[in-house]
């Protein structure tokens, strides 16, 4: 019988000390620790089925990783949006409270489900939805406001003191509370909830600025096609899909090409979230998705037959089929082939809104499996891997719409952008950890959970607070004006940050405490 190390069962720290590609796939099967959270077993297809080609194990792994930020961004600017803005118009929230609460939905979902996925798992995924959260809001906070300042220096543009401060302060309060939870350790469920209602605090504070400043109302936050400006309005899409040019062969052909290869990813979730956008609407895929979206909720939920039982898990998945099928046959008597339903809305809106919800839960799950993985391969801690790649993955998107806004939005435009930035965080600070932390603490009612302790927390927080006091303090001081000074020291601290944590992780510098 083959001996492991000693440390074998210390969840995988055994692998790397086994040489051939053939004992690291036996010590897989045979140690179940090492099984992930999500759907695919990556170490079981690095280490066997490619263990005799590495590099061609990391090419798959690195593509995968990249089509997952794109199917996550993608799905939350397709459907998850779209959703939000029906949602909004139908239940006619002003402007103020929309952009507050379904736009920062709307802009920090995979964050928020990055962070909820992680605290479903073991306690190494716990911190890699803490560092995620936290190096996204740095991430923003810091380098986008600094790209922003730089860009926009020779313009001179000057920003809203009250609203900066308001939203700057209330970002440093948040972050002074999660510290305090940090240093505590534990956190039971009144905490958490008390901790993520902050942001009903913050809810009310920018309406009552909105009311006595009377701001200007801005136009549709949201945008089911990526967005970037132009010099005639504040948003405008990126890429045109009505090219008055006749195209010519080649490019008729490329587009095909990649309509083609784009197919398996945009028709499982087209098939399965239901959508009533105008300029999407086709009643076969209305009915199809209303039929396939009762089943797939259900097959998740089978698919966990330990909590259910083999009874209960057949009893659910035949209930999802009797209730695909009835609202199918509903979506065909009672829908227009020519346009989408227009006075009974609210189902299909709720409907796709659950549907983009669980599409981008599956999705980030999986997204934090893989990147849990790769710590493993790389021998490098996951939290790094949330402060680092999952963080800037999830803040692309924030990056470019608020670099965007501000260049050539005027000056409109660069409050908007600026506002995001710390808007956006304090909402995946109090939401995405607010709603993992009521979720942590509720699987432990009533007595309190211990948060997984991690110094690079308190390392990334003291950081992330420097670059905040260092915009309150050079913006006032030179008259609210955005310039490369406020530009170049955020950037600067964010480098800092950078450098001290990957060099932690590389065992260049001494890891503090």
């Amino acid at each position: 019988m083959r001996q492991w190390p000693s440390d074998a069962n210390d969840g995988c720290s055994g692998l790397h000390k086994l040489k051939s590609h053939e004992a690291k796939c036996s010590y897989l099967i045979s140690n179940s620790q090492c099984s992930p959270e999500g759907y695919i077993d990556y170490l079981h297809l690095f280490y066997c089925i490619c263990g005799g080609s590495p590099v061609f194990g990391y090419s798959i792994l690195v593509l995968w990783l990249i089509l997952l930020f794109y199917l996550l961004g993608n799905t939350t600017a397709c459907y998850f949006c779209s959703n939000l803005e029906a949602l909004s118009k139908l239940l006619k929230l002003s402007p103020a409270i929309a952009g507050v609460t379904l736009l920062s939905l709307g802009n920090g979902a995979p964050d928020v489900f990055s962070s909820i996925v992680s605290f479903m798992g073991a306690e190494s995924t716990n911190l890699v939805g803490l560092n995620c959260v936290l190096g996204g809001a740095f991430f923003v906070s810091s380098v986008v406001v600094g790209i922003i300042s730089i860009c926009t220096t020779l313009r001179e543009i000057t920003i809203d003191k009250a609203c900066f401060i308001r939203d700057a302060c209330f970002l440093l309060f948040v972050l002074l509370i999660l510290l305090a939870i940090l240093v505590y350790g534990k956190i039971n469920l009144w905490s958490a909830m008390a901790f993520s209602s902050l942001y009903l605090v913050y809810v009310f504070l920018v309406s009552v600025t909105h009311i006595f400043s009377k701001e200007e109302e801005p136009i549709s936050y949201f945008d089911s096609d990526p967005i970037l400006p132009t010099k005639g309005e504040l948003y405008a899409p990126l890429v045109s899909y009505k090219v008055e040019q006749k195209p010519n062969k080649l490019f008729c052909y490329f587009s095909r090409i990649l309509c083609f290869l784009e197919l398996p990813l945009y028709l499982p979730r087209r098939l399965t979230i239901p959508d009533i956008n105008e300029e999407r609407w086709s009643k076969p895929f209305a009915v199809i998705s209303v039929t396939l979206s009762p089943m797939l909720l259900a097959a998740l939920c089978a698919s966990n037959r330990e909590e259910l039982g083999s009874k209960q898990s057949l009893l659910v998945s035949l209930s999802g089929v009797i209730i695909g099928v009835t609202f199918g046959v509903t979506a065909i008597v009672k829908t227009d082939k020519e346009r989408p339903p227009t006075r009974i809305q609210f189902p299909w809106l709720a409907g796709g809104f659950l549907m983009s919800v669980t599409w981008t839960y599956i999705l980030a799950e999986e997204l934090v499996s893989l990147l849990v993985s790769f710590g493993v391969i790389l021998s490098i801690s996951p939290s790094i891997l949330g402060l680092t790649v999952l963080a800037w993955g999830n803040s692309l998107s924030d990056l470019i719409a608020n670099v965007s806004v501000a260049v050539n939005g005027g000056s409109s435009g660069v409050q908007v952008a600026i506002s995001a930035c710390y808007g956006g965080p304090i909402f995946n600070t109090l939401s995405g950890l607010g709603i993992s932390f009521v979720l942590f603490s509720w699987a432990g009612y009533p007595s309190p959970r211990v948060i997984p302790k991690d110094t690079t927390l308190f390392q990334t927080i003291g950081f992330l607070i420097a670059g905040l006091l260092w915009a309150l303090v050079v913006l006032p001081r030179r008259g609210m004006k955005l310039d490369r000074v406020l530009g170049a020291g955020l950037i600067c601290v964010y480098l800092c940050f950078l450098s001290v944590s990957i060099g932690q992780s590389l065992g260049l510098t001494q890891h503090p405490g």
